[in-house]
C-alpha cells in the first residue's frame, strides 16, 4: 500500500513539473570600464585602479517572436473569384446580401452593376424563387425574403451594365447554408 501511495505521489510531482512555463533564455553582457587621467596631469601621477566591470542580465522569452496577423474572416458563404478576390453571400434581415472582398480579404465596392439569384422554392412546386440584387452601399442586396430552412443550392449571375445592355460577366452555383 505504501509503494502505491509513493508511486501516486511521484506521478503527481512529475505532472506538476511538466506543467511549468516554457524556459527563458538569459543573456549576460559584460562591459569593462576604464579610468582616464584628468587634463593637465602626468601619466605617472595617476595610480592604477582595479578594472571594474558591470554585468547586465536580460531575460528574453521564446514566445516574444512576432506572430503573423490572423487572416480576416469573411462572413457568410465565401466564393473565390477567378481574379483572386472573394464574394460573401449571407442572409441579412431575411434578404440575400452579396459583399465583395479584395485579395487581402478587405471589404471593397462592387465591381458589377447588379446580380440575380435563383434558388429552389422548398414550400411549393410552383418553381424557383428569384430576386435581383441591387447596389446598397458596399454590397448588393436582394428584395425577396428568403424563407428557412437555409440549406439549398443557389445560382448567382453577376451583371455589368444597365437595362437591356446588361451582360452576364460571371456565374456561380453555390451550396448555401445559413
Amino acid at each position: 500500500m505504501k509503494t502505491l501511495a509513493a508511486f501516486a505521489a511521484l506521478l503527481l510531482a512529475a505532472g506538476q513539473l511538466s506543467a511549468q512555463t516554457p524556459p527563458t533564455t538569459t543573456t549576460t553582457t559584460t562591459t569593462p570600464t576604464t579610468t582616464t587621467a584628468p587634463t593637465g596631469t602626468k601619466a605617472s601621477d595617476v595610480k592604477p585602479t582595479d578594472s571594474k566591470s558591470t554585468t547586465t542580465t536580460t531575460t528574453v522569452k521564446k514566445d516574444d517572436k512576432k506572430k503573423p496577423a490572423p487572416e480576416p474572416i469573411i462572413p457568410g458563404v465565401n466564393i473565390p473569384r477567378a481574379n483572386g478576390t472573394y464574394l460573401s453571400l449571407e442572409v441579412v434581415d431575411g434578404n440575400f446580401k452579396l459583399s465583395f472582398y479584395d485579395k487581402k480579404k478587405k471589404l471593397m465596392t462592387p465591381d458589377v452593376t447588379r446580380a440575380t439569384a435563383r434558388w429552389p422554392n422548398l414550400r411549393s412546386v410552383a418553381g424557383d424563387n428569384r430576386t435581383v440584387l441591387n447596389s446598397s452601399g458596399n454590397a448588393l442586396v436582394g428584395q425577396k425574403t428568403v424563407v428557412p430552412p437555409l440549406n439549398f443550392i443557389i445560382h448567382l449571375t453577376l451583371l455589368q451594365g444597365e437595362g437591356d445592355e446588361a451582360k452576364a460577366v460571371e456565374t456561380y452555383t453555390v451550396q448555401f447554408h445559413g
